[in-house]
């Protein structure tokens, strides 16, 4: 009988990292292109597609230009079949009509997109008024006891007008991000009353008020022009409400559920999935976090691909199912050269 020493150990977890192969194999978070979403910018009254302030790499594009279709089709040859549509007006009033104007910017990118790429890429579209509003918030400013508030009941009237607008120029998913109480039942109400039950909700459930979106708001002109968000957006202290929020997206008839940002809320990414398992959920790595990658490479403190994959990769080890990320193309890339800094 051979006797082990105490001081000799049987586990050795680094038998399942000698190699490039065996670490390969028994990975549990994979990235896949199909699981990538890319957020795309059109702006109104441009012919040439412009550098999105704030967020290296990007650009705003003409909404109904062959520019936004070659760059489609340049990610959906990566893998990339899932975008994510913004769109920035010309002219901004208090109520963001032209987010539901049939001429308005997302919905002219959409009958482009239809035109000359068909139904192959799938097509979310952000529903909000932010952007559109000359006040920067996402609902309808009134005035009341306590000084100017947001009407959230008078705010998911616009939200109907939007999502039926997006769904006739062709969304595949209306992604509501107001953060309005009841926003998921109005939008899902008023598109199966015109006739578009087969129109997805990827709804944000649990979208914080973050200061992460500072490179975002610069691209859409959207930072509020009084006030803050907080009173609307979920508070970074709060972990538990997600649960709260995304149980009563799911009741209202979201499809799918959403946790904004993704890396400072890796926790609330985990814990959502685990409670709802067979829901699929969505991450934004949103505007901000992608400018720390690239601050970092620039830098010199870290390779910009190394970093790239590993934020990604702990988005996906979280639980998240679809990543929302401006490295969409980047990473996809990268996969299909074989890169892999692991």
């Amino acid at each position: 009988m051979t006797v082990v020493s105490p001081g000799f150990p049987r586990v050795r977890p680094r038998r399942l990292r000698g190699s490039q192969a065996i670490r390969d194999l028994v990975a549990e978070a994979r990235l896949e292109p199909s699981a990538f979403m890319l957020p795309i910018f059109v702006r109104e009254g441009i012919t040439e597609p412009e550098p999105a302030p704030g967020l290296e790499g990007h650009k705003r594009y003409p909404p109904d230009s062959n520019h936004l279709i070659e760059f489609m089709q340049n990610a959906m040859d990566l893998g990339v079949k899932s975008f994510l549509l913004f769109g920035v007006p010309r002219v901004k009033d208090e109520v963001g009509s032209r987010a539901y104007a049939s001429d308005g910017p997302v919905q002219v990118a959409l009958r482009t997109i239809r035109r000359e790429l068909g139904w192959e890429p799938l097509v979310a579209t952000d529903l909000c008024i932010c952007g559109y509003a000359s006040h920067g918030h996402c609902g309808i400013p009134r005035k009341g006891r306590r000084g100017v508030y947001i009407d959230n009941d008078a705010t998911l009237e616009v939200y109907r007008k939007i999502a039926v607008s997006q769904a006739e120029a062709g969304a595949d998913v209306i992604a509501p991000s107001g953060m309005m109480d009841g926003q998921v039942a109005a939008i899902r109400d008023a598109l199966d009353r015109e006739g578009f039950s087969d129109v997805a909700i990827m709804a944000y459930s649990a979208k914080y008020a973050s200061r992460f979106y500072g490179p975002f708001r610069t691209v859409m002109d959207s930072a509020p022009r009084f006030g803050d968000r907080r009173s609307y957006q979920m508070d970074p202290r709060r972990r538990l409400e997600a649960l709260r929020e995304v149980h009563h997206d799911l009741m209202e008839g979201a499809d799918i559920v959403m946790v904004k940002p993704a890396l400072a809320y890796l926790d609330v990414i985990s814990l959502v999935k685990e409670n709802f398992p067979d829901v699929p959920l969505a991450a934004y790595n949103v505007s901000g976090e992608y400018a720390m990658v690239k601050l970092m490479a620039r830098e010199g403190f870290a390779q910009e691909s190394e970093l790239m994959m590993e934020v990604l990769t702990a988005i996906k080890r979280a639980g998240a199912d679809i990543i929302i990320t401006y490295h969409a193309v980047d990473a996809a890339r990268l996969i299909k050269e074989g890169f892999n800094p692991f």
